[in-house]
C-alpha cells in the first residue's frame, strides 16, 4: 500500500470508528447490549467494506491508472449492493437491535465518505511523472536543441 492510500485509509477509518464508538454507545443506552451488538457489528461491516474497496482501488490505481474511474464508479456500486444485501439479511436478525445497526451503518458510511473526499483533497498526489535523468526524454529544452 502506497502511503497516499495509507494516509487516505487513516483518515477515512479514524472517523468513522469514533462514528461506530458513538453509535455503540447510544445503542447500549438505547437498546442494552443488544443495541451495543448491532453498532458494533455495524461498524464493523462498513469499515471491512470501505477498507477493502480502498484497497481494491490503490491495486487498481497502480496497475492499471487509465481504469480507475471505470473501476471506483464499479467498486462502489458492488460496495453499496454487498451493503444492501448485508442489510437484508440481517433484517431480522434477533440477537441484535437492527434499527441500531442499520442507524450505525449509515452514520459510519456518510462520515466514510465525508473524510475521505477531505483528506484527498489535503494530500498532495502528483499526477505528472518527472522524467527520470540520463533515459532519452523526447521533450528537450531550447537550449539543448540549439547546442
Amino acid at each position: 500500500m502506497q502511503s497516499n492510500d495509507a494516509r487516505i485509509l487513516r483518515g477515512a477509518a479514524i472517523p468513522s470508528a469514533g462514528a461506530g464508538l458513538v453509535g455503540v454507545i447510544a445503542g447500549a443506552v438505547v437498546s442494552g447490549g443488544e443495541g451495543a451488538l448491532g453498532a458494533g457489528l455495524g461498524t464493523v461491516v462498513v469499515l471491512a467494506f470501505f477498507g477493502a474497496g480502498l484497497h481494491v482501488l490503490g491495486r487498481i490505481g497502480r496497475q492499471w491508472p487509465e481504469l480507475l474511474l471505470g473501476a471506483g464508479f464499479l467498486v462502489y456500486t458492488t460496495q453499496v449492493i454487498a451493503m444492501f444485501v448485508v442489510m437484508k439479511l440481517l433484517r431480522d436478525a434477533t440477537f441484535m437491535d437492527g434499527r441500531v445497526f442499520g442507524f450505525t451503518v449509515l452514520a459510519c458510511l456518510l462520515v466514510w465518505l465525508a473524510a475521505q473526499a477531505w483528506t484527498q483533497t489535503r494530500l498532495k498526489t502528483p499526477y505528472v511523472e518527472p522524467a527520470v535523468a540520463g533515459k532519452g526524454s523526447t521533450g528537450s529544452s531550447a537550449a539543448e536543441s540549439r547546442a
